[in-house]
């Protein structure tokens, strides 16, 4: 899996229609603008994500790694 920056995949779920819930300590909790249940917590720091936290944060927000990477 490529490498990505929580800056470049908190873009990707903002065009996907998720908003910047509240902020906790080094996370943002986004929520999504219909579904309200759907939330995902992203760890903001200036490094890659590692793969497994990134296939986390897809999971949680329900998309394909193939729509981020395409």
């Amino acid at each position: 899996m490529p490498s990505i920056t929580p800056k470049e995949i908190l873009k990707f779920l903002k065009s996907k229609g998720f908003y910047i819930s509240r902020r906790s300590g080094g996370h943002m909790i986004l929520h999504h603008n219909s579904d309200n249940s759907k939330r995902v917590t992203l760890p903001i720091h200036n490094k890659d994500l590692k793969p497994g936290t990134l296939s986390s944060i897809l999971k949680q927000a329900g998309v394909d790694k193939k729509e981020v990477f395409k």
